[in-house]
């Protein structure tokens, strides 16, 4: 990997700002390799250099990814004066690195959420073109049937003519409140309310539970989250890669 400046790196953990680190380097607390940092702007490879700061070895990662289980009455941002947000939700050093949310989920729809500040990933996963499977629980007021099922295969639209790519419905439960999973491979405003709505079955309730390869972790109660392991990013990554070449061969 190419060489980075040491500020950079250090600040890269979200534990210290390039200030920070400037000072620390001043008063003799950084290592490199065993040896007392010169400068903050000292270039080394951070994927083989050995940094320790106060005595303790730092780690550098080139992106960071995050999965969140998302409550209820959160708002889908990074900042939004309206209210708490879900980088509100993660530690200090997490909120310091540029995390962003993979798509929004809507103030009170609850689930799974990546949080990661890598933007190649992150359009891999939300370009329509793409075709990554999202899957969502919900419950609706009314019952769903065959006939729901058939229109979101063909692909609904909506009453101001936004076109929805074709989904899939599968009913679990049908009567005066139904249950039922919903693939889609787009995230337009308020979709898949917008879709029920219109076939009269407005939902009362949704979480999503995957997206790609990635599945929410029910060990994680609302609210908390955890690093994505490495096989969970690599498997992520190919999942991306071959719904682009899906969506080439469905053309």
């Amino acid at each position: 990997m190419a060489q980075q400046r040491l500020d950079k790196i250090i600040a890269s953990t979200g534990r210290y700002s390039r200030r920070e680190v400037k000072t620390l380097v001043r008063e003799g607390r950084v290592l490199v390799d065993g040896r007392i940092a010169a400068s903050a702007e000292d270039k080394c490879d951070p994927l083989t250099a050995r940094i320790s700061v106060n005595g303790e070895e730092l780690f550098y990662r080139e992106h960071t990814y995050v999965m969140l289980h998302k409550p209820a009455g959160v708002l889908s941002a990074t900042e939004d004066g309206r209210g708490e947000t879900v980088l509100d939700l993660l530690a200090p050093e997490y909120r310091k690195i540029g995390l962003f949310p993979v798509g929004r989920l809507d103030k009170d729809t609850e689930g799974l959420l990546l949080l990661t500040d890598d933007g190649a990933l992150a359009h891999d996963l939300l370009a329509p073109k793409k075709h990554v499977d999202k899957v969502y629980f919900v419950r609706t007021d009314g019952a769903l049937d065959d006939a729901d099922c058939k229109a979101f295969v063909q692909g609904i639209t909506l009453g101001d003519g936004l076109e929805c790519l074709p989904a899939k419905l599968e009913i679990l439960k049908s009567d005066a409140q139904s249950e039922a999973l919903i693939t889609i491979h787009e995230g337009k405003f308020h979709q898949i309310k917008r879709m029920l709505a219109s076939r009269g079955k407005p939902v009362v309730y949704l979480k999503r539970l995957s997206m790609g390869s990635l599945t929410l972790d029910e060990g994680l109660s609302k609210g908390e989250y955890r690093l994505l392991t490495a096989e969970e990013i690599k498997n992520l990554r190919e999942s991306g890669q071959f719904a682009q070449g899906k969506a080439g061969a469905d053309k």
